[in-house]
């Protein structure tokens, strides 16, 4: 199974990576920096400077509905690393 579930394509993150070479990435919860790290450089070849990672809490929701009334629920825990590379990498996600 691979550390690396999806890249994160928010407006804020697009932002970040556009002036700051930042990347986000939603990553299995029991993935280290290193693991991390290492993937990152083996799919895209760039060379990583740091790692951030967050684990991101479940938010409730809820929702109205004629036939069942107010259903509520939440969404689930996940872990998201935001990843800076070296100065004079490429963009990775020109490809995508």
């Amino acid at each position: 199974m691979s550390v690396l579930k999806k890249p994160l394509i928010t407006e804020k993150q697009t932002t970040a990576s556009d002036k700051l070479g930042r990347f986000g990435f939603v990553v299995d919860r029991n993935a280290s920096k290193s693991e991390i790290k290492a993937e990152i450089e083996k799919v895209y070849g760039v060379e990583v400077a740091t790692i951030n990672t967050m684990v991101m809490a479940a938010k409730a929701k809820q929702k109205y509905s004629k036939t069942a009334g107010f259903v509520s629920g939440r969404n689930p825990i996940y872990k998201k690393a935001i990843v800076t590379l070296k100065s004079g990498q490429i963009d990775f996600f020109e490809n995508i």
